[in-house]
């Protein structure tokens, strides 16, 4: 279409005006919940750092219970934290619990099942083979090994790894400060008495919900009215908060109200483009103003939520270094119902779904389309992909699917 630009266009030219991530700090690993890293992680130790049983039981020599049954003389015990420090010798055996260290001459571990001990007399009813119930040292990671990569976000599983692997303080990305506006006069803020011409703003709370889980600090500019002086005020308090990202909701098009780009243009924003072969969400603005990249979404709810989880989103995880920032999420699918053919804008159908015996997911979109209709959104389980020209389709063909359940990291 005349003057729009591919959605894939689009997002590539927004990860490229991303010319750095943000700078690292550290912290401690209890607080990186949440936290992309900003250098690889190497084990610091070795895990196990010695070989420890991984039963209870009784630690052997495997030639002595190679004939059962065998008695052996129990020479003492070894539990985690308190270790047996001497050696096994031939027809001995030391009382082991899981997690402790196996001692030296032993290899291989009796379980308790297969045992009888009378005093300090233990008989092994069962063969056991060497190596048995024993985890070697070094199994799960060597002292050097690199346990995590620059990008990854640390969640609960990469936080144990990280603490395992000796690490009490890491290297993270600052969170990128991401400034949102909200525009227009018919806007109120949630809570707050509307006139009878007036919405409530709802658009920012969702872009800063956004914003959060991807990994950015929110900064709420609030409302600015439908003038140039209140936008310019606005736009103010987002270089003096030293914003990494601006998103201005609503007012980026070409209307007699739409004062956005002119207000941004008047403190010299540099246009990257605006209008993109989407829907919802074609009058989609991005540029720069100094440092701070902008985004500037449409005011529709849905638009703008749609458009944050395909182009906010990635830019925030370009600021946090992440090497996937531009992944595509999609997966394939099928289709519930028959579809026409396409225009030449790629569609973000709100979808209900459901699974065929393959398991593999059928996608209903929903009747109501309307892009003001947050209800809509709030039932959809996905968005159903059309790509730009998409022919005709009937029930049971393939489609791809954006779900709105998955996490964004």
């Amino acid at each position: 279409m005349s003057g729009l630009i591919p959605v894939a266009e689009a997002l590539a030219r927004i990860l490229a005006g991303i010319a750095r991530p943000v700078e690292a700090e550290i912290v401690p690993i209890a607080d990186g919940a949440g936290r992309t890293l900003a250098q690889d992680l190497t084990a610091l130790r070795t895990q196990p750092p010695f070989p420890a049983s991984a039963m209870d039981g009784y630690a052997v020599r495997s030639a002595d219970v190679a004939a059962c049954p065998a008695e052996l003389a129990l020479i003492g015990t070894s539990a985690a934290g308190h270790g047996f420090s001497g050696m096994l010798g031939p027809g001995q055996t030391v009382r082991i619990f899981t997690g402790a260290p196996v001692p030296d001459g032993a290899d291989a571990i009796l379980i308790q099942e297969n045992a009888d001990q009378a005093g300090a007399v233990v008989t092994a009813r069962e063969p056991v083979a060497t190596g048995r119930f024993v985890r070697r040292a070094g199994l799960d990671f060597r002292e050097g090994d690199v346990l995590l990569r620059t990008g990854e976000t640390l969640d609960a599983r990469r936080i144990a790894l990280a603490a395992a692997g000796g690490h009490g303080r890491v290297s993270v990305r600052r969170r990128p400060r991401v400034a949102i506006l909200a525009t227009g006069d018919e806007l109120v803020a949630p809570g707050e008495t509307a006139a009878w011409d007036q919405i409530v703003a709802s658009n920012s709370l969702a872009l800063a919900a956004l914003a959060r889980e991807a990994g950015a600090e929110p900064i709420d500019l609030g409302i600015a009215g439908d003038s140039l002086d209140a936008l310019d005020a606005a736009l103010g308090r987002a270089v003096a908060e030293r914003a990494d990202l601006l998103v201005t909701l609503g007012g980026a098009s070409v209307g007699d109200h739409d004062l956005v780009q002119s207000a941004l243009q008047g403190r010299g924003l540099e246009l990257g483009f605006w209008r993109v072969a989407l829907r919802p969400g074609k009058p989609l603005m991005h540029g720069r103003l100094g440092a701070m990249a902008v985004i500037g979404l449409p005011g529709n709810p849905v638009s703008s939520i749609v458009c944050g989880l395909l182009f906010v989103v990635p830019a925030i995880r370009a600021l946090l270094g992440d090497p996937q920032a531009g992944a595509d999420h999609s997966e394939p699918a099928t289709l519930g119902c028959a579809m026409a053919a396409n225009d030449g804008r790629q569609d973000y159908l709100r979808a209900s779904l459901d699974t065929n015996p393959d398991r593999v997911p059928v996608a209903h979109p929903e009747d109501r389309q309307d892009s003001s209709m947050l209800s809509v959104l709030g039932q959809a389980e996905a968005l159903l992909i059309r790509p730009p020209h998409a022919p005709a389709a009937k029930a049971g063909d393939p489609c791809r699917i954006l779900r709105l359940d998955r996490r964004i990291l």
